[in-house]
């Protein structure tokens, strides 16, 4: 099967030859994207679909950063392709990690200009060779085995089982003349090593290692298909947690997938020491009540308490801040308080619930409902005298992660209700309540 047809069956795979799709080819203009662009307008013609070729001057070597823009700019418009080219800001520091990160925004940019759900890269079966074998290096574990993925999200992979060997005799063949960037021989960056210097090495041993490397890769991932499904009802996501205790009873093989998979959800490199550091941390906040935070990127944190592990992101929420004015109901946004009269009822709400029935004698309706601050106290129901409100929520083992989100109704410093939590002694109901508090989510 030759180049073509590998492209043409990947691109009906994955069901992206229609019509009415726009598909973006990240174009460098090097050996690997020109001979990608190529096949794909090939195929454009032939289906219909649209292209546009991105590029991304990184800006890093002058003049020739330029030349090769403007070679790839030339190509599209001899073949009639849409071209779109941005220049990398130069304060973006000259590094692999940094460079990628710059790319992938600005290919997931060009997405969303062109409204389009499919970016196509150029990475082959070599450039997988090479990341396996520089994971291996780090110590990745069997997860890292896999290699690139020929799909993740809008970024598909079509030359991932073409080989470089492959790529270069298309190129020559159709008349094809690629960027020739000078960095991709030098050897201070990892990938130009492993590829210069470590795979003659090894070819002396097994000429055909690469493909061995690949193969080896074609395993990994049909056993991580597997294991993946083992452990699916384990998975960390923003949107739930998992017991403490339950995690703490699994083997440490599947905590290890577990904590691997938190690194590939979010797209994160990671070794060996990355994921002993977070097993090591979970172990260490076990028996914490309140639990704590460790920062795994910039904005990506793992809680861990006696109770639950948790993702959690960055949230910079302003301090929430509304005035109650008398009684009605207030729109929050993500919720709706009311305060409404009594009106009988047969039964009354428990701490949990976000109903209240309270005995507003003495007190004006004007309120404050808010998020918590310095200074902030309350009188506990059933207890004499007044508690700083960061003890009360650690006696009602509040995580920390969910301190600063919760909304209190205060008069002053005074907490008089924390939904979900309690009402303070000074409101509690004698005989009859004269209003009913409620804090509904709004869907």
């Amino acid at each position: 099967m030759n180049i073509n047809e590998k492209v043409e069956n990947f691109l009906k795979e994955y069901n992206l030859l229609k019509k009415n799709n726009t598909l973006l080819v990240a174009f460098s203009g090097g050996y690997d994207s020109m001979c990608l662009l190529h096949i794909i307008n090939l195929l454009s013609g032939k289906y219909g679909f649209k292209i546009t070729a991105i590029h991304l001057n990184h800006n890093w070597r002058g003049s020739e950063s330029d030349k090769e823009e403007l070679n790839c700019k030339k190509f599209a418009e001899i073949n009639n392709i849409e071209f779109y080219s941005e220049i990398l800001s130069s304060e973006i520091p000259h590094n692999e990690t940094s460079a990628r990160n710059a790319r992938y925004d600005f290919f997931k940019k060009c997405a969303e200009k062109f409204n389009s759900e499919c970016v196509l890269t150029a990475h082959n079966a070599d450039d997988n060779a090479e990341t396996v074998l520089y994971r291996i290096i780090k110590g990745t574990g069997t997860s890292g085995l896999e290699g690139i993925k020929a799909h993740r999200g809008i970024f598909y992979r079509p030359l991932l089982k073409v080989t470089r060997q492959e790529i270069e005799k298309y190129c020559g063949q159709n008349g094809l003349n690629p960027n020739k960037d000078s960095s991709n021989y030098d050897t201070k960056y990892r990938r130009n090593y492993i590829r210069h210097k470590i795979f003659p090495l090894l070819e002396k041993i097994n000429p055909d290692c690469k493909n061995a490397i690949n193969s080896l890769s074609n395993i990994a991932s049909t056993e991580n298909q597997y294991f993946d499904g083992e452990i699916k009802e384990y998975i960390l996501t923003l949107d739930n947690s998992i017991s403490a205790k339950q995690f703490d009873k699994l083997a440490l093989p599947v905590k290890q997938r577990i904590i691997m998979q938190i690194y590939k959800d979010f797209n994160l490199t990671y070794d060996k020491e990355n994921i002993e550091y977070l097993l090591d941390f979970i172990t260490e906040n076990k028996k914490s009540k309140s639990g704590k935070i460790c920062s795994i990127t910039d904005n990506l944190w793992l809680f861990s308490s006696e109770k639950e592990i948790k993702l959690i992101t960055e949230n910079k929420q302003t301090k929430m801040l509304t005035r109650i004015d008398g009684c009605g109901e207030y729109n929050l946004g993500n919720c709706t308080f009311s305060i409404q009269p009594y009106t009988e009822k047969t039964s009354f709400p428990d701490d949990k619930s976000n109903t209240a029935f309270v005995n507003f004698d003495g007190y004006e309706i004007k309120f404050v409902l808010r998020n918590r601050c310095d200074g902030d106290f309350i009188c506990p129901l059933g207890i004499s005298g007044k508690q700083k409100l960061k003890k009360y929520l650690n006696n009602k083992k509040v995580p920390n992660y969910r301190k600063e989100k919760l909304l209190f109704l205060c008069k002053g410093n005074e907490v008089l209700w924390a939904p979900s939590l309690g009402i303070s002694e000074k409101i509690k109901v004698k005989n009859n309540p004269t209003h009913e508090l409620k804090l509904i989510r709004n869907k």
